[in-house]
């Protein structure tokens, strides 16, 4: 049997959308975030993060310093019983400033490229794969890797999450 898996945007989604935040010292929780993870976990969920850092493509922070963030932040999450299976991250922005950054390219949201390739990476079921993100970019990236998206509207992530899963497992029965 293929895994099951959900997928989060970061920056509204896990923490505050505060702009352009890349360590942790600036980074502020989304109430629920932490509990939201190690639940899902211990639910035998695995965790991917999709998220666009153009931050790197405008020169604000590097790659690394974007890798250090989503290592500190796993830390955090495991202290409460949760894991982030793997952070996929698109550091590029059509005119990005930085000439290396400046393309199109298939990963950066609504394109699904992070997605497909956890999808395919992981062996994932896309029937049995979920994301929660904050806008439509996020929801338009997961309908066209073929999995349901949820549009958090703020709050609470863990409350918003319990309160989804019934529909989530409603899918479940109509699709398998």
């Amino acid at each position: 049997m293929k895994k099951k898996a959900v997928f989060f945007d970061r920056d509204g989604v896990l923490n505050e959308d505060d702009g352009y935040v890349h360590s942790m010292k600036d980074l502020r929780w989304v109430p629920g975030a932490r509990e939201a993870a190690a639940r899902l976990t211990k639910e035998g969920w695995l965790l991917f993060v999709v998220t666009n850092q153009s931050g790197v493509a405008r020169g604000y922070y590097t790659e690394e310093d974007v890798i250090r963030l989503h290592e500190a932040m796993n830390r955090e999450i495991e202290s409460y019983g949760g894991e982030i299976t793997e952070f996929f991250y698109c550091p590029h922005l059509p005119g990005a400033p930085i000439p290396r950054y400046d393309r199109v390219c298939s990963c950066r949201k609504p394109a699904p490229g992070m997605i497909l390739k956890a999808l395919s990476k992981y062996g994932l079921d896309p029937k049995r794969c979920f994301l929660f993100g904050d806008g439509q970019r996020d929801i338009e990236a997961a309908e066209r890797a073929g999995i349901r998206g949820f549009l958090f509207p703020g709050g609470n992530l863990d409350a918003f999450i319990q309160k989804t899963l019934p529909d989530i497992k409603d899918y479940h029965e109509k699709e398998l």
